[in-house]
């Protein structure tokens, strides 16, 4: 599979706005970037894979970078004492960008804290170890209409490491319904998934849902995500989950004028 990260990065490369020799000189006299984000506290931290869990209450923080096609989108899940949690730093390009019509592609570094139990001088005691992984994904979106998005995700990464999951492979298949009058000033986004997991030889297919309900004018937003199991005999499996997040959200445009 380290054809698959290759051609990613590749392609990311190849594409990236000045690396190309027929970009114009005038287009570097303009810079405009975004930076927005997420900062939530939920009572169970989800994966990025909804299928793994952190089984604790967690900080969730996402932010996103974007200037252009590119952007850098880190991904911080973390138990309050840190003992547990993960770290994502995704480098994202979007190859294709039309009226209905995206593709996007991306790499990233992740590096995953575990408990994991060591003997010493006959005594066991419990430890936070760092899992280290790469992954590359693959992602093409559709507008059917402004509030309702079809979208489809191919994740694959691997382990740095001798032990742990050495490779995983990901398919979710996504619906996204947006703007939702639920009353007032009240908007429900909805975002139904079903997706494929491959955990070296293990497999589990799944349902995952997403709601989060925001209020026009508010930062803030409510959201709550279910996990149900179709099949899977994936170690560590729970045949349903489920978490509420409150989460506070951020926008800033950044302009740089000739």
């Amino acid at each position: 599979m380290l054809r698959f990260f290759t051609l990613v990065l590749v392609t990311i490369l190849g594409f990236m706005p000045g690396l190309s020799a027929g970009q114009s000189s005038a287009d570097s006299t303009k810079s405009i970037s975004t930076f927005s984000g997420s900062v939530g506290i939920t009572n169970n931290g989800f994966s990025i894979v909804p299928t793994f869990s952190l089984n604790r209450p967690a900080a969730i923080m996402n932010f996103y970078w974007r200037k252009n096609r590119f952007s850098f989108d880190p991904d911080i899940r973390l138990v309050s004492d840190a003992s547990k949690g993960g770290f994502i730093f995704w480098f994202r390009y979007r190859l294709i960008e039309q009226k209905r019509f995206s593709l996007r592609v991306g790499v990233h570094p992740a590096f995953s804290l575990v408990r994991k139990v060591v003997s010493e001088s006959g005594t066991d005691r419990e430890i936070t170890e760092m899992l280290r992984f790469a992954a590359g994904e693959i992602v093409p979106a559709y507008q059917v209409t402004p509030n309702w998005t079809i979208s489809a995700v191919y994740l694959h990464g691997n382990g740095l490491q001798n032990h742990g999951p050495q490779q995983t492979n990901v398919l979710f298949l996504n619906n996204s319904f947006s703007n939702i009058h639920v009353g007032g000033d009240f908007r429900l986004t909805l975002v139904p998934t079903v997706f494929f997991l491959k955990v070296d030889d293990h497999r589990g297919s799944y349902f995952s849902g997403t709601a989060i309900v925001s209020k026009k004018g508010s930062p803030f937003t409510v959201q709550s995500t279910i996990n149900q199991t179709f099949r899977s005999d994936i170690p560590g499996n729970k045949n349903f989950m489920w978490n509420v997040m409150l989460a506070y959200n951020f926008k800033k445009t950044l302009r740089v004028m000739p």
